[in-house]
């Protein structure tokens, strides 16, 4: 009898572990997560697993509208420069022994005081400190009111606020672990930390406590779990998808491509039963820069660098090189979907023009086999060779140099490239994210200004389009900054970028959105 009684525990037991593990949302990321810390969410990896722990005043929903989060309503100034956010009472930050055996508290506007000082700290060195530039002050008026006054107005502020930098944070805990908040977070978020192996496994668990609830009043989130793991090989990753073991994957990589999808961008007949696939635009535009101080004549020449952007054919490097993912870039640097996009101002395929320009930059200069370089890393050297092979059929002899994502990074930073590929993921959904990157103060490596483009005329439309309170006549400014830019050529628009998720059809309710931020309240699994 006690046999059996003990095999009944253990078949409830095992029966308890296969519910929890049908509930539990597995991903994989390739790149490892550095902080769970919201002050250093910075990168995807970070903020799609702080986005989970933690929440801000505002937040961004899928169609780039700002929505109440834990402030429940704000009142804006009629001069624009003051915010007063009235928050909620029943937001809780997650339980920990600091506030009392198991014991969590109530979300108080001094507590975003906090976070904010913090955020500005020098001793913690924020790479988020910049959103808060705008700011004159800051004050908790009391428990549930919290203003912000900007030094002058600035349209996109709202919008700056969704972004994991700005998220609430407990004074006690994190002067407790201090540094070492990194791997011990404690948010207001729908799930909460359990554990984490570095480079191994990181995992959450539902915050029985949150205070969201879905349009019929159940409580979210609906997952019991969060899983991640870090397979550092793209490869392998969707291996791991196909065979069942991950219930998502991000993007569409090239080792995996032609496997799930055909030339015309659908599911191959193998995985159409088995896999979901999302689709929506994705505020990312890709890119080549040209280091505008560089003191090699053919990136000084404004015709050679006009010649690059018309030798090569974008649609047809979009169908061969990404299954048909991804809109041409015939337009500025600004994406397809943001205001102050035209597609008119950039440039198309025009093969002899772009010969004609080669040989006129061989006449006036007298350099025979006139040649560039572009540097890269592996993930877009398919890219870099499609160009290359486009544009020596122009003239122009083209190398290419293949370095670390890193090693990259602080190359370009630092104007030790003449030519490289890059990208821009916005921020928050306004141009002026992106038209930052051309504006003269902001030289790299102290801006993203990486071209160290310069115009005396762009910079004045550029601090003109923050008093501009017409909303109109400032989509209409940054047009003109795009048209600007593009007429200088200090990059080669390659192509603006679209998000691809694939789920297990068995997960519902996971969305999509143009930055691409990774949202798991919603989830369920069937």
């Amino acid at each position: 009898m006690k046999f059996i009684f003990i095999l009944f525990l253990l078949f409830f037991a095992c029966n308890g572990k296969e519910n929890l593990s049908t509930n539990v949302f597995r991903y994989n990321e390739h790149k490892n997560i550095g902080s769970l810390d919201p002050a250093f969410a910075k990168d995807n990896a970070d903020i799609w697993a702080v986005n989970q722990l933690f929440n801000g005043l505002v937040q961004m929903d899928e169609h780039l509208n700002v929505q109440p989060c834990i402030a429940k309503q704000w009142q804006i100034s009629q001069d624009a420069l003051t915010y007063t956010f009235s928050l909620r009472n029943d937001v809780f930050f997650h339980k920990h022994d600091l506030f009392g055996k198991n014991a969590t508290r109530t979300v108080k506007a001094s507590d975003f005081e906090y976070s904010f000082n913090r955020l500005l700290d020098k001793q913690i060195a924020s790479p988020g400190s910049w959103v808060l530039n705008k700011v004159e002050s800051f004050h908790a008026i009391n428990d549930t009111l919290f203003q912000i006054t900007l030094k002058q107005p600035f349209p996109a502020f709202l919008g700056l606020l969704t972004m994991k930098y700005c998220s609430v944070v407990p004074k006690e805990i994190v002067s407790h672990y201090k540094s070492e908040f990194r791997s011990h977070p404690i948010g207001t978020g729908p799930f909460k930390f359990k554990r984490w192996e570095e480079n191994i496994k990181l995992v959450f668990r539902k915050n029985n406590h949150y205070f969201e609830t879905d349009e019929t009043g159940q409580k979210l989130p609906y997952l019991e779990a969060v899983a991640i793991t870090f397979l550092p090989d793209k490869q392998s990753e969707f291996l791991q998808f196909a065979q069942g073991n991950l219930d998502y994957v991000s993007g569409l990589d090239a080792s995996y491509k032609d496997e799930i999808l055909t030339a015309k961008g659908e599911l191959r007949e193998q995985y159409a039963n088995k896999v979901n696939m999302l689709r929506g635009p994705y505020l990312n535009t890709e890119y080549l820069a040209f280091y505008m101080d560089s003191n090699v004549p053919e990136i000084q020449s404004a015709l050679l660098r006009k010649a690059v952007n018309l030798g090569f054919d974008r649609k047809k490097m979009m169908i061969y090189l990404r299954n048909g993912i991804g809109i041409p870039a015939y337009g500025g640097f600004i994406p397809k979907g943001l205001p102050g996009f035209n597609e008119s101002i950039g440039f198309t395929y025009q093969p002899e023009t772009s010969k004609q320009l080669i040989e006129q930059f061989k006449a006036e200069t007298g350099i025979k086999n006139p040649e560039i370089t572009i540097t890269t890393t592996s993930n877009y050297l398919s890219f870099c060779e499609f160009i290359q092979r486009e544009l020596q059929k122009s003239g122009l002899i083209v190398h290419i140099d293949v370095i670390p994502a890193a090693t990259l990074k602080d190359a370009k930073a630092n104007g030790k490239l003449d030519l490289f590929r890059a990208s821009w993921v916005a921020d928050y959904p306004d141009a002026e994210n992106y038209l930052s990157l051309y504006y003269s103060k902001n030289f790299a490596p102290n801006g993203p200004n990486y071209t160290h483009f310069k115009n005396e005329q762009f910079d004045l439309w550029y601090e003109q389009s923050f008093t501009e309170t017409n909303t109109l006549k400032r989509e209409n400014l940054y047009t003109k900054m795009d048209s600007l830019v593009m007429s200088k050529t200090p990059i080669v628009p390659l192509f603006y970028d679209e998000v691809v998720r694939f789920t297990r059809q068995n997960v519902e309710g996971l969305g999509i959105n143009p930055i691409n931020l990774l949202d798991l309240k919603y989830v369920k699994k069937n």
